[in-house]
């Protein structure tokens, strides 16, 4: 996958948040070609491990990893009020998934699911 610095960094605000936001991508093996669909949405994309990536924008900085049982886990820092945003970046992959959002204190806040 091609590495992209063409996105915008995370904004100071975020920068030391707690993780919020974990997302299954269900039946998906490959977390290049997700880290290429938060690209071709203007994200900046890094590799972060041998198979995973870092994907970021200014509100937002998700780490992606495989997962043996043939998914693939996003996790990070999302501002809250854009978690829809988002979730319009999955939905345009074509997937099913689970996303979660936590507050501070990690209780749930909200679940998004798409199948």
């Amino acid at each position: 996958m091609d590495i992209s610095d063409n996105g915008q960094k995370l904004d100071p605000q975020w920068v030391d948040a707690a993780n919020n936001v974990c997302v299954v991508l269900h039946g998906c093996r490959n977390a290049s070609t997700v880290a290429q669909h938060f690209v071709r949405a203007g994200w900046g994309s890094r590799s972060s491990s041998w198979h995973g990536y870092e994907v970021e924008t200014h509100w937002c900085q998700l780490e992606i990893d495989p997962m043996e049982n043939a998914d693939v886990l996003l996790n990070g820092v999302v501002d809250p009020q854009r978690v829809d945003e988002l979730a319009g970046v999955l939905n345009r992959i074509g997937m099913k998934y689970s996303l979660e959002l936590h507050k501070e204190d990690n209780t749930l806040n909200r679940e998004i699911q798409a199948r």
